[in-house]
């Protein structure tokens, strides 16, 4: 059973990727892309992003909240089609992106702390 929702998981990821769902224009990709490379933004457990230092400029929160709420409607999209949970589907995806991340990109573990890859 598992394997099946991790297979269905992975296919949607897959779909919901290669179509651009995520929503996102590309100045908030350029924004948060050069706060990530600054160590500012970093990739969640939960599929989201997040603020490795606690504060950044409000051009790199906007475009980290628009980014995270293109990522929360391919979480429900994910969540409908293969019948697990938003929450669920998020996590999926975060080992996919933290999978990818680059060389000294952070990333924070579910119940963990920011870690540098």
């Amino acid at each position: 059973m598992l394997s099946r929702v991790l297979i269905a998981l992975s296919l949607c990821l897959g779909l919901a990727a290669a179509s651009g769902a995520t929503a996102q224009t590309a100045a908030a990709k350029a924004t948060v892309d050069a706060a990530k490379s600054q160590g500012i933004v970093g990739e969640q457990g939960d599929g989201f992003l997040g603020l490795v230092t606690g504060s950044a400029s409000p051009a790199v929160r906007a475009a980290v909240a628009e980014i995270n709420a293109g990522r929360i409607q391919v979480y429900k999209n994910i969540a409908v089609k293969t019948g697990v949970s938003e929450i669920a589907a998020g996590q999926a995806t975060a080992v996919q992106i933290i999978d990818r991340l680059a060389p000294g990109a952070y990333y924070k573990p579910l119940g963990g702390a920011w870690t540098r890859k």
